[in-house]
C-alpha cells in the first residue's frame, strides 16, 4: 500500500546526513573532472547530479510503497536480476577487460549493483519465512539462491561486487539464526579446504586480477604499473596534512597522478583536499549513518524488517570499510565504490533505495496492522 503522508515519521536526521555525505561526494567529482575535456558530452558531477535525482525518486518510492509487499515480490524481482546479469554478458558494454554495463545514451546501468539489494531482500524474504532448524535450510539453501548470481558477476568479471555478494551471504546466514559457534566450525572446515578453494579461486581470475593482489603485498614491485594506483592513493591521503589541501593545490588530484579519482578513489581524493579534519568529519557522518540504520534494524518490530535493515547495514558497511581500506593499503584494490560518494549512477540510485527501505521499516513499527 502506498501512503501520501511522507513527512509522517519522517528520519530527517537520516535524510540530512545522506544529503551531506552526497553533496561532498559531488564537490570531490567536480574537483576532479571539471576541466577534463568532456567532447561536448555532459560532465561527470553534472550525471552524477541527475543520478541523484533520479535516486530520491528511488528513495521516495522505496520508503512509501509498504516492505511487506516488495518482499511478496523478492523471488520474482531476484529473477528478473538474474536474466538482466545474463543479458550484460551477451550485449553488454565492455569497458577495461569487463563486461559489465548496458548502455543507456550517456548513461550506462550496471546490473550487478543492484543485484547486491536484491540479494538483500531476496535472503531476508527466505529467512523471515522457513523453518530455521537444520543446515540444510540455514546454509544450503541460501547458498542455492546466492550462488547464481554470484558465479554471473564472477563471468562479467567484477571481483568486488562478488565479495560483497559473499559477504552479505555469510552475514544473512548469521543473522538469520545460524550460531556464531556453528558458522566458526563451517569456517574452520572451509580454512582445511583453503589449498584447493584458493587453487580454484586464483584460476578463475584474469591476469590483472592476479597482478592487483600480488601488488598489494608490495605496491613497490610495480610502482609504475599494478602497484601505481595503490602508492599514488597512499600519497594523496598523507599528502593532505591536517588541513587539507585545498582545491587548487591538490597535486595528485588536479594533476591527474591518481587515477579514477571519481570511483574507486574518491577517498584519497577527499583527503588529500580537506585533510585529516576533513576526514574526521566525513567518518562522523558515515558513522552517525550506520548507527541510524543499526538502530532502525534493532527496533524493527517484525523478522524481514530486521533481516532486511541488517541485511542492507552489511551490504553498506562491507563496500565502506573495503574502500576505504584499498585507498589505505589496508585491502587489495578490488573496485569497489564508497557508498554516496563515489561516481556511479547505479550504486547511486540501488545506495538510495536501500535507505529508502530503511525509513520504510523505520515508519511501519509505528504500524499495528500490515
Amino acid at each position: 500500500m502506498i501512503e501520501s503522508r511522507i513527512p509522517d515519521n519522517f528520519e530527517w536526521r537520516f535524510a540530512l546526513v545522506g544529503l551531506s555525505i552526497l553533496t561532498l561526494g559531488v564537490l570531490s567529482i567536480y574537483s576532479v573532472t571539471h576541466d577534463l575535456d568532456q567532447a561536448g558530452r555532459l560532465p561527470l558531477y553534472t550525471k552524477q547530479i541527475i543520478w541523484i535525482v533520479i535516486g530520491f525518486a528511488a528513495f521516495l518510492s522505496a520508503m512509501v510503497i509498504d516492505y511487506h509487499r516488495v518482499g511478496r515480490y523478492a523471488y520474482l524481482i531476484y529473477a528478473l536480476t538474474l536474466v538482466l546479469l545474463v543479458l550484460v554478458l551477451i550485449g553488454g558494454r565492455s569497458s577495461r577487460g569487463a563486461q559489465r554495463w548496458f548502455a543507456l545514451g550517456p548513461f550506462a546501468f550496471q546490473p550487478s549493483e543492484l543485484a547486491k539489494l536484491v540479494l538483500v531482500l531476496v535472503l531476508a524474504k527466505y529467512f523471515a519465512e522457513v523453518q530455521r532448524s537444520g543446515w540444510l535450510q540455514l546454509v544450503g539453501i541460501p547458498a542455492l539462491i546466492t550462488a547464481p548470481g554470484l558465479l554471473l558477476i564472477l563471468k562479467q568479471p567484477d571481483l568486488g561486487t562478488a565479495m560483497s555478494f559473499t559477504f552479505i551471504y555469510l552475514s544473512m546466514v548469521l543473522i538469520g539464526g545460524l550460531h556464531a559457534r556453528t558458522l566458526g566450525m563451517g569456517l574452520l572446515f572451509t580454512s582445511m579446504l583453503f589449498p584447493f578453494i584458493w587453487e580454484l579461486f586464483w584460476t578463475s581470475l584474469h591476469d590483472y586480477q592476479r597482478e592487483r593482489i600480488m601488488t598489494f603485498w608490495d605496491p613497490a614491485i610495480d610502482p609504475a604499473g599494478k602497484g601505481y594506483h595503490a602508492l599514488q592513493s597512499q600519497i594523496a591521503i598523507g599528502s593532505g596534512g591536517i588541513w587539507g589541501k585545498g582545491l587548487d593545490e591538490a597535486t595528485q588530484s588536479r594533476l591527474k597522478f591518481l587515477p579514477e579519482g571519481h570511483t574507486d578513489f574518491i577517498f584519497a581524493v577527499f583527503a588529500e583536499h580537506w585533510g585529516f579534519v576533513g576526514v574526521l568529519v566525513l567518518f562522523v557522518l558515515f558513522a552517525v549513518l550506520i548507527f541510524l540504520i543499526a538502530e532502525i534494524a534493532f527496533k524493527a518490530k517484525d523478522e524481514l524488517g530486521l533481516l532486511l535493515s541488517a541485511g542492507i547495514l552489511a551490504m553498506l558497511g562491507f563496500c565502506l570499510v573495503v574502500n576505504i581500506g584499498m585507498t589505505m593499503g589496508v585491502f587489495p584494490i578490488v573496485g569497489i565504490p564508497l557508498p554516496l560518494m563515489s561516481y556511479g549512477g547505479t550504486t547511486t540510485v540501488t545506495t538510495m533505495s536501500a535507505l529508502g527501505l530503511l525509513l520504510n521499516v523505520k515508519r511501519r513499527r509505528l504500524t499495528l496492522f500490515y
